[in-house]
């Protein structure tokens, strides 16, 4: 689909939330993806923390979750990510920006969190850089590009 995957390594995968982005990025090698951050958009301009992150991390594509509907629709939540993406694309223009599908990647994260021990209350300050890890696995499965479903063990 990109050609070589190595070149679209390392990925930083975002989930798009009214109160905090979650953030993840994969390794070089785009084999595994892990938990990085989550910015909170009350005390941190979201841009500039994301170019910090891609100048630190040597990131070469973005991959923001799109919060579609079960049946595929669109709905509000889905307009304001697109506007995040638009705002992504201005300020990065050199970095390949995929949307992925985003429906389930919460629950799926809350249940690896749960089956992990953590507890539900636990979850909060995590569960959107979980979410992230999942829209970059989603990402890596539909291109093609192999990962090993680690079972990663989120801040233990």
């Amino acid at each position: 689909m990109h050609g070589n995957s190595v070149t679209l390594h390392p990925a930083l995968g975002l989930d798009y939330g009214e109160a905090r982005i979650g953030v993840a990025a994969t390794d070089d090698c785009g084999i595994l993806a892990h938990p990085v951050e989550s910015i909170h958009l009350k005390h941190t301009e979201p841009l500039s923390r994301i170019a910090q992150l891609i100048e630190q991390r040597g990131i070469r594509t973005l991959v923001l979750g799109l919060p579609l509907r079960q049946d595929g629709s669109e709905g509000t939540a889905c307009a304001k990510v697109r506007r995040f993406a638009d705002s992504l694309q201005k300020r990065f223009p050199d970095l390949p920006l995929h949307l992925v599908d985003e429906y389930l990647t919460t629950a799926t994260a809350q249940e690896k969190l749960h089956q992990a021990g953590k507890k539900a209350k636990n979850f909060r300050p995590i569960i959107d850089q979980a979410a992230a890890v999942e829209i970059l696995n989603n990402w890596m499965e539909q291109s093609g590009f192999s990962h090993i479903d680690a079972g990663v063990n989120f801040f233990q």
